[in-house]
């Protein structure tokens, strides 16, 4: 094609004499940038490029990295797993390969990406989300996203989020409330795990996090000043009583002393709040992870609260009356104002009789998976009041805001929340103000990949200026 006709069919000089009368009209100090920006707006949104990868989380472990390449530049987003994981969630696809990895690599998950996903997105545009995460598990074709791997498919679609920003020309967190039909912008009250038990730690603790919420604060960068003094407070405490050692961190950041019963744990934070004078600005929550001590009923159906004990002499063993009733026991003692998996995933009587009781926010985890479905039936069963929104439990962007909506039009909470193995990427910090959660549980205020998502939001909260509002004392439920 000759460079007169070439001209011609791009419109080419039209454009670019408009672009300089923009530019005159605006007279820029420097009209270089400003041409540059007004030239790239002309663009088509149009993804022109996926690539997947395999990096290293948090925990040393293989996990999967995206990125989306659009005419207006390159947008990346990595996911997190989970070491206590619901037998609901979506599948995370990981190799089996035992030579390499442990067995946990995820290149099948990336080739998915490379050879499957990426050519069926070739020219869609980035700001419909809910087309491009419907191509994706159309070509998945599973109920639990098994053949692709929901983190194949997350990766991509939180990439395509960023993606649509971009095009948009709005910050992360403006397109997420887009999507979601959310006219509010609320930064949420953190939830930070500061004493770690389950799973997450070679403790006699089986609860598996304790946690602080700064519901006094008057602003997000308050509420993690509040925290963090708590936190140290705490580390002091810790090593007068338990030695030096003991105030080494696990996965979360959170501490993991020698624990030996699930009140020891919330007393030593009582303690820690007094400490730092913090009494009544900051409340405490848990996170049970009961699934994790629940003997299945083909066994005895009860719940081993000493599960980790080498010499299990079954006297830690208790039904769900019993374990209600230590929940009841302790709520009274200290302020926790919020519990998280307080039963077995499938114990749906034993969550409704609990719930039922109005004794502190119940929060559905392993319950719900952030799947739509089970969110649906817990709402009809009345089986708690809030949702834990972790994205790759459900595996993608356009499922997670259906949830959020879900639970919001039933009175829920909603507390957005980071997984045991994380990475850099501060995704949830922007999806937590997008969708106004009011709740954010990314770890302690301490190792780096849980404070880029604090972080984020102190400069969400600066960005927003005047107009940002702290969710405090209302951070139970946002409504939209």
């Amino acid at each position: 094609m000759a460079a007169a006709q070439y001209i011609e069919s791009h419109n080419l000089q039209k454009t670019v004499e408009d672009v300089i009368n923009q530019t005159i009209k605006a007279k820029p100090d420097e009209p270089f940038s400003f041409m540059a920006e007004a030239l790239k707006k002309l663009s088509p949104p149009a993804i022109t490029k996926v690539v997947g990868r395999q990096i290293i989380d948090s925990r040393g472990n293989p996990t999967v990295q995206a990125d989306v390449f659009t005419h207006k530049g390159k947008f990346s987003a990595a996911v997190p797993s989970g070491a206590s994981t619901g037998a609901h969630e979506a599948v995370e696809l990981r190799d089996g390969d035992k030579s390499k990895w442990l067995g946990k690599g995820v290149t099948k998950a990336v080739d998915n990406i490379n050879s499957i996903i990426a050519p069926a997105l070739i020219g869609m545009d980035p700001t419909k989300q809910a087309e491009v995460d419907k191509k994706m598990i159309e070509l998945d074709g599973t109920e639990n996203k098994a053949k692709l791997g929901a983190n194949a498919i997350l990766a991509v679609s939180m990439a395509v989020t960023r993606a649509g920003a971009a095009e948009k020309g709005v910050p992360l967190y403006r397109h997420i409330a887009d999507l979601a039909g959310n006219k509010k912008l609320i930064l949420p009250v953190p939830s930070l795990n500061i004493i770690n038990g389950g799973v997450h730690a070679g403790n006699a603790l089986a609860f598996q996090e304790f946690m602080i919420m700064p519901t006094g604060a008057t602003s997000f960068a308050e509420s993690m000043r509040l925290a963090a003094e708590v936190y140290h407070h705490l580390k002091t405490i810790i090593k007068n009583k338990y030695g030096l050692d003991a105030a080494n961190v696990g996965d979360e950041g959170g501490f993991a002393p020698s624990i030996q019963s699930n009140e020891e744990g919330a007393e030593l934070i009582k303690q820690a709040i007094e400490a730092a004078g913090h009494t009544g600005k900051v409340k405490m929550a848990m996170d049970c992870a009961a699934s994790e001590f629940y003997e299945p009923k083909d066994n005895d159906g009860k719940y081993d609260l000493l599960f980790k004990a080498k010499d299990n002499d079954g006297t830690g063993k208790r039904t769900g009356e019993e374990l209600s009733q230590m929940y009841q026991d302790l709520c009274a003692k200290y302020p926790i104002i919020s519990i998280e998996d307080p039963f077995n995933e499938d114990d749906w009587d034993s969550y409704g009789k609990f719930t039922e009781l109005g004794l502190a926010q119940v929060v559905g985890d392993d319950l719900l998976c952030t799947n739509p479905v089970r969110v649906q039936k817990a709402i009809d069963n009345k089986s708690c009041n809030a949702l834990l929104l972790k994205v790759n439990q459900i595996g993608s962007v356009t499922e997670s805001i259906e949830a959020v909506k879900m639970s919001k039009a039933a009175g829920w909470g909603v507390m957005t929340s980071h997984r045991s193995g994380e990475t850099e990427d501060d995704f949830i910090a922007d999806l937590a103000v997008g969708l106004s959660t009011g709740q954010i549980k990314t770890g302690a205020p301490c190792r780096s990949e849980r404070n880029a998502k604090y972080n984020q939001l102190i400069r969400i909260e600066e960005e927003l200026g005047a107009d940002a509002v702290f969710a405090g004392e209302n951070w139970r439920h946002i409504a939209y």
